[in-house]
């Protein structure tokens, strides 16, 4: 069965989203696709008003909350996603996806539909306490934001940096949300003992740009204040020029780096904009709803870089792409961090602390 809605109409309900569309997943047996019957010029708000598109949060009974990879193009090997689906609504986050395995949509319903793990903290314990339980860095923020919007209620993310610390675990976050502040006294903590660590993503400092492919995560001015608190309370920062988009934001490499340095930094790293399953429709709707005029001069680019498709998935490569472009950037990114003398003194965050908290009933150790 297929829905027909006016698409002046549909959009309207979505003001404040990233994605343009909400096509079915590549599992699903059955398509839905938004049709333009030829009768927008005619349409009149009051024939089909629509409420705002609301944030549906689901809570999920998950059985484990370390997800383990092998990646040998990732440096960590194991992560927490305390949440599935981001709200902040990035329009080429390369999560997306993700939303098929469970038969909803990468579109929309990525950004509208969470699901959140109420239990994380309780199963991360647990597993933590596992016998042969060997600590190596838990990375989060790998695949959904774990600061975006819902997580100043539910504090799902807060429970499970209460717990590595606990455990003087080391753990590494990557956000684009300056809610981390919040933790800035569980993190600071960790950080004096060489526990913890922060990047904060910034795609642009081009706030009207931000906020259409961002549109509800932090301000880039925020993000860069954050970058400043972070590290005057002596966490050490990163900050993530990622995506680098060709023709849309990769002119702002430098501005982003020189920013962050100038806040705090003491390191960077950068990513070229992925477009696996999904997300290569999703984006180029994007490009042609909201860059028109540079849609397929962007998109030559990146297949440019990505062999002449829109999207290689072999491993490194899918992180910097191959080609002259594709070094040029590389050239760039590396020029400038050494002016700005980032990555100079990365140490690794230690394991050697780790040790299972005191319980409740344990037998006090003798002197």
């Amino acid at each position: 069965m297929t829905t027909v809605l006016h698409r002046t109409a549909y959009l309207r309900q979505l003001r404040g989203r990233g994605a343009v569309s909400n096509a079915a997943g590549r599992y699903e047996r059955h398509a839905r696709v938004l049709i333009d019957d030829g009768w927008d010029d005619g349409w009149r708000e009051s024939d089909n008003v629509l409420p705002p598109l609301r944030t549906e949060i689901i809570a999920e009974a998950a059985r484990t909350i370390i997800t383990r990879n092998q990646s040998p193009d990732i440096s960590f090997d194991r992560s927490i996603n305390p949440y599935r689906g981001c709200e902040h609504g990035c329009t080429y986050c390369y999560a997306r996806p993700t939303h098929a395995w469970i038969g909803m949509s990468p579109g929309v319903d990525f950004e509208s539909r969470l699901f959140a793990k109420p239990n994380a903290a309780a199963l991360l314990a647990k597993e933590l306490s596992a016998p042969g339980y060997v600590p190596q860095t838990i990375a989060m923020g790998t695949n959904t934001d774990p600061y975006q919007p819902i997580e100043k209620k539910l504090r799902i993310t807060r429970s499970v940096l209460e717990v590595l610390r606990d455990f003087k675990h080391p753990v590494g976050i990557v956000t684009k949300s300056p809610l981390v502040l919040r933790d800035a006294d569980i993190l600071g903590e960790m950080a004096q003992m060489g526990l913890a660590r922060v990047a904060v993503s910034i795609t642009t400092l081009d706030r009207k740009l931000a906020r259409t492919m961002e549109p509800r995560a932090g301000t880039p001015a925020r993000r860069i204040e954050t970058i400043k608190a972070l590290s005057m309370a002596g966490i050490p920062t990163h900050v993530m020029f990622a995506p680098v988009i060709p023709a849309l934001n990769d002119d702002e490499m430098e501005g982003v780096l020189s920013a962050a340095k100038n806040a705090g930094a003491c390191s960077a790293g950068y990513v070229l904009l992925r477009l696996p399953l999904e997300i290569k429709d999703l984006f180029r709707e994007w490009l042609e709803a909201n860059r028109p005029d540079t849609a397929r001069h962007v998109m030559s680019l990146i297949r440019q870089m990505r062999g002449g498709k829109d999207y290689d998935s072999q491993w490194y490569a899918r992180m910097r792409g191959t080609g002259p472009y594709a070094q040029m950037i590389s050239r760039r990114f590396h020029m400038a961090v050494k002016r700005l003398e980032l990555n100079k003194d990365l140490t690794a965050l230690r394991t050697n602390l780790f040790k299972l908290p005191p319980r409740i009933g344990d037998q006090l150790a003798l002197f």
